[in-house]
C-alpha cells in the first residue's frame, strides 16, 4: 500500500443508498477516487478491479454476510479495511478484526469520525517491503491489464469479447486478438504458476503469437510461433496452453490450434463439445507440431474457450462445459459481453484458485439468411 494521498482509490460497499452516497462524498474529500457497490459481490469485482488502497464494507449486505465478504477480500487484497456497521455487540467487532479489518466503525457516525479514522489507518502504513511489492505489483497488474485488448472490432455477422479475473493482482491467464488475412486472429492462453512469474511468461507468449499472426496459414503461424517460444520457455522449465483461431467472417468459418488448452468449446442447441487437441502446451515438448481443426458454426452458434479456473467451481468438466452451455444459451438475446460476464460468475468471487479467462465468439442468429 502507498500512504500518498495522490491517486488513492476507495470503495464503499453498502447496500443503503443514503448511507453510501455519505461514505462516498467524505471519503472523495480525502482525496480518494471512489467507485461505490450496493452488494458484496458488485464490491468485490470493484475492489480487484480498482486495486483499492481503502476499502469500507457494511455487515449486513444482502447477497453475502459482511464478515464472509471480508475473508473472501483478504485472499487477493491487502487495502486497509474500515467496517461500517449497525451491529452494536462487541463479538461481532472482534469477528470483523479477526476477519481481517483494519478498524471498526458504527452506525451512525459523523463524518469527521470516519475521516479521523482512515487518516489514523494511514498513519500505521504496512511495512516498507510491503509497501514497494504492493506498488510494484500495482504496477504490473497496471501492465498487464493495458495489454489486453480493447473492446472488440466491428464484425459483420459475429460478436465477440473477453474477460479475464486474475486470482491475484497479476496473473498468467490472458486473451487476446488482433487482425490475421481477412479476418481475425484471436487467442486465450494460460501460462503455468501463478503471480508474477506467470505474467511475464504470458507477455512473452501473446507478443510472438501477434507476431506470428503475420503468416496467411494459421498452421506455419502456430508452428513458428512454437519454435521462437520453445527456446524462452525450456531454458525456464515452463510452458503454457493455449487455444488460438483464425476467423474468416466472410466464408463463415474458424480455423484452430489447441496446444493443450482443451477448454475450447463449440456450444450449438444447449450444448457444449469440447473441440479436439492439436498438440502439447507450447514448451512442453521438444520439436512439438500441432494440428489445425475447421470449425463452421451455424447461425447462433458460439465459440467459447475458458481457461481451467472455469472448473474450480464444479466437481467435474462435464457440469463446468453443461454450466458453460446453458449459460450461453441463456443469454441468447443479450451481447457477447455480457454473456462473457455471466460465465466469470459462473465461479462465485473467491472460489477460484487459479485465474479465470472466457471469451465468446458468436455467430449472429441471422447470419446467412
Amino acid at each position: 500500500m502507498t500512504p500518498s494521498p495522490q491517486g488513492r482509490r476507495a470503495v464503499v460497499i453498502e447496500d443503503h443508498d443514503d448511507i453510501r452516497t455519505l461514505l462516498a462524498r467524505t471519503i472523495e474529500m480525502r482525496g480518494f477516487r471512489v467507485t461505490t457497490a450496493a452488494t458484496a459481490r458488485d464490491g468485490l469485482d470493484a475492489v480487484r478491479r480498482e486495486d483499492a488502497d481503502l476499502v469500507t464494507l457494511d455487515l449486513n449486505l444482502p447477497d453475502l454476510d459482511g464478515l464472509e465478504a471480508c475473508r473472501r477480500l483478504r485472499e487477493f487484497s491487502d487495502a486497509y479495511l474500515l467496517m461500517v456497521t449497525a451491529r452494536p455487540g462487541e463479538a461481532d467487532r472482534l469477528e470483523g478484526l479477526e476477519s481481517g479489518a483494519d478498524d471498526y466503525i458504527s452506525k451512525p457516525f459523523s463524518p469527521r469520525e470516519l475521516q479521523a479514522r482512515i487518516d489514523a489507518m494511514f498513519r500505521r502504513p504496512r511495512a516498507r517491503a510491503e509497501q514497494q511489492d504492493a506498488g510494484e505489483l500495482r504496477r504490473a497488474a497496471e501492465v498487464q491489464r493495458s495489454l489486453l485488448p480493447p473492446s472488440a472490432p466491428p464484425l459483420a455477422g459475429w460478436d465477440l469479447a473477453g474477460a479475464c479475473r486474475p486470482s491475484r493482482h497479476v496473473g498468467g491467464d490472458f486473451f487476446d486478438w488482433c487482425p490475421a488475412g481477412p479476418g481475425l486472429q484471436l487467442s486465450v492462453a494460460d501460462a503455468m504458476g501463478k503471480g508474477t512469474g506467470a505474467a511475464l511468461i504470458a507477455a512473452t507468449v501473446r507478443a510472438v503469437l501477434r507476431s506470428a499472426a503475420r503468416r496467411p496459414d494459421l498452421g506455419e503461424a502456430f508452428a513458428e510461433a512454437g519454435r521462437r517460444l520453445e527456446e524462452d520457455l525450456q531454458p525456464s522449465g515452463s510452458f503454457a496452453t493455449v487455444f488460438t483461431a483464425r476467423l474468416d467472417p466472410v466464408a463463415g468459418s474458424i480455423d484452430y490450434v489447441d496446444a493443450g488448452h482443451g477448454l475450447g468449446l463449440h456450444v450449438s442447441g444447449g450444448t457444449a463439445r469440447r473441440l479436439s487437441g492439436g498438440g502439447p502446451p507450447l514448451g512442453a515438448v521438444p520439436g512439438a507440431r500441432w494440428v489445425p481443426g475447421r470449425l463452421a458454426p451455424a447461425p447462433g452458434d458460439a465459440l467459447v474457450v475458458v481457461s481451467d479456473g472455469l472448473l474450480d467451481a464444479f466437481d467435474d468438466v462435464g457440469d463446468a462445459l453443461a454450466a458453460v452451455a446453458a449459460t450461453v444459451t441463456a443469454g441468447a438475446e443479450q451481447d457477447a459481453p455480457a454473456v462473457c460476464r455471466a460465465v466469470l460468475d459462473l465461479v462465485p468471487d473467491g472460489a477460484a484458485g487459479d485465474d479465470l479467462t472466457a471469451v465468446v465468439l458468436r455467430r449472429d442468429p441471422g447470419a446467412g439468411a
